[in-house]
């Protein structure tokens, strides 16, 4: 089996549907849905329970399972044990893929991929494209070269993420971290893992935003993890030059504008500009 779409709920409402449908509508069928409820008593469970008992597609491809956690990240790390997937995506109750070819994109690059690797064996790869943002309507892209830098800076959203299986096996998200868990995993990747980070030209999926990570009470939390995580990866003289580049380049400044309804269409565009020239030098 190619993917494990992970899905992890608590009283999402119908939120839940349209993830699940953006899914089914996949044209690549090569997939299971890994459904992890942690206790909803908001009723979607079983309003999706009766609405897959008339979806022949949806009854045989989702794996639904019910059990405490501790929060998000030991959902997600529950989930990821339930996986026969190849490939893991982590799609959050109200996000969707960005159209119904999303997993026949993917399945095609991986392919490509792995027919090209040498002999020598498979590297662990991690597949990431754009992303839309529902608030602002806007595509967001990602950096087309996974530097050093851009895992201080900006990593791709984690709903636009594929990751072999055995990432998330390996190390499990750690749950020390209630925000950026993802983002300690993603570095984790990059820096001691040794994958592959290949960028796909195409959207993913689309974001919702507004949740747990970004509500204004968390902000000063997430700053927190945000420096515990980098120290954790990165040298002293490394963590200063992006420092001072994110301040000469004004990185508050810009922040607001990539997240304002009034800027983040010319913003983000002229972003997709610059990581085009990038990928041609």
């Amino acid at each position: 089996m190619k993917f494990s779409i992970i899905t992890v709920a608590l009283n999402p409402g119908e939120k839940l549907q349209a993830t699940l449908d953006s899914v089914f509508c996949q044209t690549c069928t090569d997939y299971e849905v890994i459904l992890k409820d942690g206790g909803s008593t908001d009723g979607s469970m079983d309003g999706w329970k009766s609405a897959a008992d008339c979806r022949e597609d949806a009854a045989s491809r989702v794996r639904f399972f019910e059990k405490p956690d501790k929060g998000i990240y030991d959902a997600m790390n529950q989930a990821v044990q339930q996986a026969e997937g190849d490939f893991v995506l982590f799609l959050n109750c109200g996000d969707v893929l960005a159209d119904e070819r999303v997993l026949e994109r993917v399945a095609e690059r991986i392919d490509g991929e792995r027919k090209e690797e040498s002999a020598a064996g498979e590297l662990p790869l991690v597949l990431y494209g754009d992303t839309f943002r529902a608030g602002t309507g806007v595509r967001i892209a990602s950096s087309p070269k996974i530097t050093g830098f851009t895992c201080y800076r900006n990593i791709p959203c984690h709903q636009s993420c594929f990751y072999s299986i055995d990432l998330c096996r390996t190390k499990p998200y750690d749950l020390q971290y209630k925000i950026r868990a993802d983002y300690d995993h993603f570095l984790w990747c990059f820096y001691r893992a040794g994958a592959r980070f290949l960028y796909m030209e195409f959207p993913v999926s689309s974001y919702e935003g507004g949740g747990y990570s970004e509500s204004r009470e968390n902000a000063e939390r997430d700053g927190r993890e945000h420096r515990a995580i980098v120290r954790e990866y990165m040298s002293g003289p490394e963590l200063f030059r992006y420092r001072a580049v994110m301040a000469l380049t004004l990185a508050p400044l810009r922040r607001k504008m990539a997240e304002s309804k009034l800027f983040a269409g010319c913003y983000h565009r002229l972003k997709m500009m610059v990581y085009g020239r990038q990928q041609q030098n």
